[in-house]
């Protein structure tokens, strides 16, 4: 009896200690998964450009259309009301 006592014990110890705790992954946020009201992807560097209808880098479209690089500049040739 006092055998069959001790590894019922036995048993319930050894299972018990093995339980594993569920330990949840941190939210990451996914890269490029900011985008905006007209799905340009801001951490990429495009905003819309109205005058064209598409996302735009701001710095390739003041080069392809010869005009300062600068916020205002991009603003004002996209036809974009100033933020």
């Amino acid at each position: 009896m006092r055998i069959k006592f001790l590894s019922s014990s036995l048993f319930l110890i050894v299972f018990t200690a093995c339980t594993t705790k569920v330990v949840q992954a941190p939210k990451t946020v996914m890269l490029g998964s900011d985008r905006d009201a007209h799905a340009c992807i801001s951490s990429a560097g495009y905003r819309w450009c109205a005058v064209t209808q598409q996302c735009e880098r701001p710095w390739e479209l003041a080069k392809m259309q010869k005009f300062a690089n600068t916020r205002s500049a991009f603003d004002k040739y996209c036809e974009n009301p100033e933020q």
